[in-house]
């Protein structure tokens, strides 16, 4: 587990009744990118809501974004000061939770973890903070109404993340909750009724390797408890409409894997080093005759490779080959370029892998995006078919097909 997404969380009303669940879909993407090859993270796509889209700049400088649930939480009787019962205590779950996220496809899961790293909503009170207090200043009347200053700076162990906003009988705020604790107001003068009009958090997500992953939707849930006793506490006299949040995870990883052999290499003349001149000059018989042949990968994701041949040979990783000089028969290997490996093998990036005829190889993995880079496939005769193909008396060419097959479905 190592990418990393951060939020801040608040949404918009879906129409729920007490009876029903909060449910918000969290949505991520990975796609590799050429331009940044090293970056194999995923990308969080979920629309900010609430605070966010309120004050942009708070949640821009500390790379945050937001989620707004229409939970109301209403105050089950008058809060008066000095009670310990009718302390405000807002409590979120900071602390690492693991679900499983699975790909309805291909049936592979994966782990995901999240944790809550912020709070905040918009208290509303029975009449002016100002009246309440006994002042005429909007501001003045919000501070003094609490005992350790107002609601924008938030007390131990959450801490301050940006501005709030207010209006007579109203405080937007949001606190940063870097633990799984109790951050506790205590009201100075008497409040008749009071409700938090909605339910903002932020969250932190950890995803797998989407390099280790197949692409297509892998969706997973997390379900909170909200209440008085629950994941989610707004204190223990704040009463929700709704006592529980489930978090729909969905994962897109949408990989690439593309080879391209340049112009004209569909064609391959196999030949020995220094061509065929020393054959021809003085029967000098080659030891190795051979091609390498270039082709150029891009990949994110697993793949597996097979070769198809048109006829093929007596061995795995033999094709025939023949024409007007006979027959004989011919091998591939390939070679990748650095960053792909096979995983639990520790080949040298310049090994040559043999391919097998109907049969697969792999499966590789890129440790990074590899963005369009070289790879060699090698086409060459084994001494004893070179021996079999020139034959005394035998002269012309021989041809043989063969079809290469990468696959990221491993």
């Amino acid at each position: 587990m190592n990418n990393l997404i951060s939020g801040l969380g608040l949404l918009a009303a879906l129409g729920m009744t007490s009876a029903e669940a909060a449910n918000q879909e969290i949505r991520a993407l990975f796609q590799p990118d050429s331009s940044q090859p090293n970056k194999n993270v995923f990308v969080n796509k979920t629309p900010n809501s609430g605070y966010c889209t309120i004050d942009p700049s708070q949640c821009t400088d500390n790379n945050m974004f937001s989620i707004q649930l229409p939970i109301r939480f209403e105050s089950a009787g008058p809060i008066d000061p000095g009670r310990p019962g009718d302390s405000i205590a807002l409590k979120v779950p900071a602390n690492w939770r693991q679900l499983t996220v699975t790909n309805q496809v291909t049936g592979e899961s994966e782990t995901v973890e999240v944790r809550i790293i912020g709070v905040g909503s918009r208290y509303v009170l029975s009449q002016s903070a100002a009246s309440l207090v006994g002042v005429t200043n909007i501001l003045e009347g919000h501070q003094k109404l609490w005992t350790n200053s107002s609601w924008v700076y938030a007390p131990a162990p959450c801490s301050y993340s940006g501005v709030g906003f207010y209006s007579p009988e109203t405080y937007r705020f949001f606190w940063k909750a870097p633990v799984e604790d109790s951050c506790t107001k205590v009201a100075a003068y008497r409040i008749p009724t009071m409700a938090f009009d909605s339910l903002d958090f932020a969250y932190e997500l950890r995803t797998p390797n989407p390099l280790g992953m197949s692409s297509g939707l892998y969706t997973g849930s997390l379900t909170y408890t909200v209440g008085p006793s629950g994941d989610f506490q707004m204190g223990s006299m704040m009463i929700p409409n709704d006592s529980n949040i489930t978090l729909d995870f969905v994962l897109d990883v949408q990989h690439t894997l593309k080879v391209e052999l340049p112009p004209g290499g569909d064609k391959v003349q196999m030949e020995p080093e220094g061509g065929w001149q020393r054959w021809i000059n003085d029967g000098k018989k080659p030891t190795y005759i051979y091609r390498d042949q270039q082709f150029f990968i891009s990949s994110s994701t697993r793949f597996k490779v097979m070769l198809q041949c048109s006829a093929a040979g007596t061995g795995a990783t033999l094709c025939d080959m023949g024409g007007s000089a006979g027959h004989s028969r011919f091998a591939i290997r390939m070679i990748l370029p650095d960053g792909i490996v096979m995983p639990g093998n520790n080949y040298p990036s310049s090994y040559a892998f043999p391919l097998y005829n109907n049969l697969w190889t792999g499966p590789f993995e890129p440790m990074r995006y590899v963005d369009r880079k070289p790879g060699i496939l090698r086409f060459y005769m084994e001494s004893w078919d070179i021996d079999f193909m020139l034959r005394p008396g035998l002269n012309g060419t021989m041809r043989g097909n063969a079809t290469i097959i990468w696959d990221s479905e491993v």
